[in-house]
């Protein structure tokens, strides 16, 4: 989820483009107080990380988002030069036939303090989603959609029965701030981003987290 729900709304390039819901929100409130977004490239053996990004700037680990206040985007060389700042490290190409542009590398939420059982037994009715499928994101506006590749519900504390063709929709923003509890765990997910026609590896990481409400679409 933070791929999508923030992770491409903080490139630079589209936030000075103007399509991104978080543009001019620097020191602002994004998310939960117990949200922090963190873009780590330096992170061993990950499928997003490298020592040098195309751009030969070194891979780095920036904070985006601390206790919910938004601390900054990621740029490359030219969105960088644009707004009178370094680079972050975040300039990445599929090959040597593409052009650099911002990219993310490995970004998370970082786990917090709360068991992830005592999250699942505070839940009397709700969705446990395990696994994550394919997503996408409205930047203007934040919105994203994604597939649940394994979910269950969840009924008086306990996790029940599978479910399967649900979708989670929903607004970026709006959900981070609906974040209740951060779990202390952290699970990783890989795959490969699109954008501009390019592919690169990348990872996303998230603890279990209680968000208070979502969208969800299917068929019973």
């Amino acid at each position: 989820m933070v791929h999508e729900a923030i992770g491409h709304g903080l490139e630079a390039d589209l936030v000075q483009g103007g399509v991104s819901v978080y543009r001019g929100r620097v020191g602002e409130q994004v998310a939960s107080k117990l949200v922090t977004v963190v873009d780590d490239a330096t992170i061993p053996y990950a499928r997003g990380s490298f020592y040098f990004d195309s751009e030969g700037v070194r891979g780095q680990k920036n904070i985006l988002v601390e206790n919910g206040i938004l601390k900054g985007y990621l740029y490359d060389r030219l969105t960088a030069m644009k707004d009178g700042c370094d680079s972050t490290g975040n300039g990445r190409r599929e090959s040597y036939h593409a052009k650099p542009i911002v990219r993310m590398t490995n970004t998370l939420i970082a786990p917090g303090a709360t068991p992830p059982e005592d999250i699942v037994r505070s839940v009397s009715q709700g969705l446990f989603v395990r696994k994550m499928g394919g997503g996408q994101v409205n930047t203007v506006t934040g919105d994203f959609m994604f597939e649940v590749s394994e979910g269950y519900l969840i009924e008086n504390g306990a996790v029940c029965e599978p479910v399967r063709g649900a979708t989670l929709t929903g607004s970026g923003p709006d959900v981070l701030k609906n974040i209740l509890m951060v779990g202390s765990d952290l699970g990783f997910g890989i795959g490969t981003c699109g954008k501009e026609g390019q592919g690169i590896p990348v990872s996303d990481a998230q603890p279990t987290l209680l968000i208070s409400g979502m969208t969800v679409g299917g068929a019973v």
